[in-house]
């Protein structure tokens, strides 16, 4: 079955379609794209994002985002040939694990512009099945990155950090999966507030780079109980947002700096859940847009010595679109009615076949 991924994540970086075929347990990239989101729509997420926000707003959001996710599926079936499916992860307004979630971008819209039916709102039946919501990943990860003899850790650098331990040989309901902390949100949001709106992320680490580490402020953020909570546990835009920021300007420290202590905050809150997870010898499998960051991954190898750090590209899955493939195979997993939640992960009470289907 071919199948498209859409996924807009806490980044904001844009949209990310993935589309790929799956023959049974087999999952092949057939192609990805990704197309940025308009700065007004940026603008217009961050303005009801863990806010105060007017019903009239979220609910036209809802049905614009949905029409860009149409025009991003389309273009790319376009250029790589017709789906059968489309699995929409939709943009996070509010998470609170156990509790609620909610996740915009109508699917009744994008499947009546594609024609193709769409999987979509996944969370919400783990966190009634008494479950996190967060991650879903995990059990795409599993798929594919698990490995008979040697632990995996698989690492996604998103706006949220988060990462999937597999022990060799493991069966499902060994693997443990959680949140680790920030990991691009606070970095983007200091390096638009640096250049002036001009840019949407630290590209090449190079704010960070002519910074300097505030190690009275590290330290204090490293405080955080969140960091030696045991998982399940998950975080979001409500952690490391607006209020975040503002903590970190409270130390009056320049910009730069402030980039440079979020970016080794960001490596190193990984690296205590990694060596607290999988203590033993591993290989950490990294992806998503925080890879392409060299100042996060210099400071995440020198935290971890010990630990054989590659791209997921490296295991043949692009780094850039492993979230995209994996709601891809989530969708092809509710299509067919199995459930994909690895209540190991989110904590919840039994395994569920997640999301809602609009044919």
């Amino acid at each position: 079955m071919r199948v498209a991924g859409v996924m807009s994540g806490t980044s904001l970086d844009g949209i990310d379609v993935a589309i790929v075929e799956i023959r049974g347990r087999r999952v092949e990239t057939i192609g990805f794209t990704s197309a940025p989101y308009p700065a007004a729509v940026r603008r217009a997420i961050l303005g009801v994002s863990n806010c105060p926000t007017h019903t009239a707003d979220l609910s036209r959001l809802n049905f614009q985002l949905a029409e860009l996710y149409a025009r991003a599926v389309l273009a790319a079936v376009k250029r790589y040939g017709q789906v059968e499916l489309i699995g929409c992860h939709g943009q996070t307004i509010f998470h609170e694990g156990r509790s609620n979630t909610l996740q915009i971008g109508e699917p009744a819209v994008l499947a009546e512009r594609t024609g193709v039916p769409v999987v979509a709102n996944f969370r919400a039946r783990d966190i009634a099945a008494g479950g996190q919501g967060a991650p879903l990943v995990p059990f795409v990860d599993y798929l594919l990155f698990r490995h008979p003899r040697r632990t995996r850790v698989a690492l996604n650098i998103g706006g949220i950090a988060n990462i999937t331990v597999i022990p060799g040989g493991c069966a499902p309901e060994d693997v443990v999966a959680f949140d680790t902390g920030p990991g691009n949100m606070a970095i983007d949001a200091l390096a638009r507030e640096f250049s002036g709106g001009k840019l949407n992320c630290d590209r090449g680490g190079k704010i960070a780079a002519s910074g300097k580490v505030n190690r009275t402020l590290l330290d204090d953020l490293l405080r955080d109980a969140y960091y030696r909570r045991k998982p399940p546990k998950s975080a979001g835009r409500e952690q490391y947002g607006v209020e975040f920021i503002a903590r970190l300007h409270q130390s009056a420290a320049p910009l730069r700096d402030l980039a440079a202590t979020a970016t080794v905050l960001t490596a190193a809150t990984i690296a205590i859940a990694v060596q607290r997870a999988a203590p033993g010898p591993a290989d950490l499998i990294a992806s998503g847009g925080g890879t392409h960051n060299p100042q996060i991954m210099a400071h995440l190898a020198g935290f971890l010595p010990g630990v054989d750090i590659s791209s997921s590209s490296d295991h043949g899955i692009d780094a850039d679109a492993k979230e995209a493939i994996a709601f891809a195979v989530l969708a092809h997993e509710t299509w067919r009615r199995r459930p994909s939640n690895l209540p190991s992960a989110t904590g919840a009470r039994r395994a569920v076949v997640l999301g809602t289907i609009t044919p």
